[in-house]
């Protein structure tokens, strides 16, 4: 079965049938067929996990078949334990999205329904892609949806938004076709395995390694090119925000290890501490940002850019506890920034305020809500028990191997992120009810229950035993740390 062609075409043949058939004026319509393709699409996933072969980190699920032969260019699909992992969950997180705007949405239901479930199709391909310019056609493809996303259901400023969205991911893809030309010039190929083995000088690498970097570092985003994600997630609908977060951002440290650690190995040796600092920078003055905040998405989406920095950080130590630990990590977050998005999108449905100032006292109002918040907090946090605390573990585990306090500084997101996430919590969920609105309230409806238990399940699943997890990405990263060990000079 082409389970990777399922996985890339039934989100996109749903996303097309839903702006066939659903019109504005039949909107049931369009949800119902959109909750039908997202699911269909995440049932397609499934037998990924359940055939995938460990102990191996060759490419399985291969599919190949002949695109532009003149350019040696191929529709070329495949995953390993590195990557298998995201295309189950940015299926499962569409499949959520989806259900979140199932009442919420009001105006051109159709149309937002069909660019998540196109984007997840794109998203996909990206994730299984290993033809250098099939990858590139569907990074860029999946920007269109994520504009539309933000451009027509945002907030007042979504035009300035989803325009420096644009223009700052597209900037940093130019960069790296220019890369993807020259490799294609020097191995007469487009196969991104084939890549590994070209001989290339430290110089070559160089060059290389910045504009892949700058491509990817972006997408992340790390500092100092992180400056579009908290408008972008601010003037986004939550169901942006979530595949924002959950999803997108993943592609960018995807394509750290997928490209960069692999094809310019000496580069990222050389460069490693470079990227270790900006990643640092990252942890520890974008936590102390998030600190000062007073909307909650953006808040969020500050301690989006330092947990990512832990995975920048953890992939550039070189060690199979630190790329395992940014792995889980990616993961995790995947599933707690959404729940974090989601939970915010619950209020702001009710009260049409993100501002912390707004609330205080919900819980006296909404305990099932708080419960949940409580725990996608302390996950947010990285409470042990959680997935949350996992992925930092191991990295910071790593770190103190390689120097102690590089571990130390790691160390400090831990308490800067229980300052900002639970000081939100206490202003926005404790307290007395100042704010008639709040007084007002209702607790969660059914569909917003079993959302929020869903990513609550995965969460703990991960938390008490990430073991299936790392099983399936362990291989994959110790061929992947040999293959950077090797020198091409």
């Amino acid at each position: 079965m082409p389970y990777l062609s399922l996985a890339i075409w039934v989100p996109i043949a749903a996303g097309l049938a839903v702006l066939a058939i659903g019109r504005d004026r039949d909107a049931g319509l369009a949800r119902g067929i959109a909750l039908m393709g997202a699911l269909a699409g995440f049932l397609v996933t499934v037998p990924l996990w359940v055939h995938f072969t460990h102990g191996t980190s060759d490419m399985q699920f291969v599919e190949r078949a002949e695109w532009i032969p003149r350019f040696d260019i191929y529709y070329l699909l495949g995953v390993d334990g590195l990557s298998v992992l995201f295309v189950l969950l940015n299926s499962l997180i569409t499949l959520l999205v989806v259900w979140a705007g199932w009442e919420v949405i009001e105006r051109r239901v159709a149309q937002y329904m069909a660019a998540f479930l196109i984007m997840s199709g794109l998203v996909n391909g990206a994730f299984c892609a290993l033809d250098g310019m099939l990858f590139y056609v569907f990074f860029e493809a999946m920007l269109i949806p994520m504009y539309l996303i933000i451009g027509i259901w945002g907030g007042p400023n979504r035009v300035y938004a989803a325009i420096k969205f644009f223009l700052y991911t597209l900037l940093g893809s130019l960069l790296m076709l220019v890369a993807l030309i020259y490799l294609y010039n020097v191995s007469e190929t487009f196969s991104i395995i084939d890549w590994y083995d070209v001989p290339l000088s430290l110089k070559t690498q160089i060059l290389l390694f910045v504009a892949f970097f700058l491509a990817f570092a972006v997408k992340v985003p790390m500092w100092p090119v992180h400056t579009w994600l908290p408008d972008a997630h601010v003037e986004a609908p939550t169901g942006g925000s979530v595949v924002l977060a959950a999803i997108t951002l993943k592609l960018g440290a995807y394509g750290f290890f997928r490209f960069i650690l692999p094809i310019v190995p000496d580069a990222s040796r050389y460069l490693s501490g470079f990227v270790i600092t900006l990643s640092l920078i990252a942890v520890v003055y974008i936590g102390f940002v998030a600190m000062v905040q007073d909307d909650m998405k953006k808040l969020i989406a500050y301690s989006s850019i330092s947990h990512m920095g832990f995975v920048t950080l953890g992939f550039f130590l070189f060690s199979e506890l630190g790329m395992e630990g940014a792995l889980v990590q990616m993961i995790s977050h995947g599933f707690v920034s959404a729940a974090m998005f989601l939970c915010v999108g619950v209020m702001y449905d009710r009260m049409h305020s993100r501002l912390i100032a707004d609330y205080g006292g919900v819980v006296n109002t909404m305990p099932k809500f708080a419960a949940f918040m409580m725990l996608f907090a302390m996950a947010n946090v990285g409470l042990p028990a959680t997935s949350g605390f996992v992925g930092e573990f191991l990295v910071i585990l790593a770190a103190v191997k390689v120097n102690f306090w590089l571990g130390l500084l790691a160390a400090i997101t831990l308490i800067l992120g229980a300052a900002y996430t639970l000081w939100m919590y206490k202003r926005v969920i404790f307290g007395t009810v100042a704010n008639a609105s709040v007084a007002g309230l209702h607790d969660l409806s059914r569909r917003e229950f079993w959302l929020l238990a869903t990513l609550a399940a995965l969460v703990l699943w991960m938390g008490v035993w990430p073991k299936p997890f790392i099983d399936v990405m362990h291989t994959s990263v110790t061929d992947l740390l040999q293959q950077v060990a090797k020198s091409k000079l």
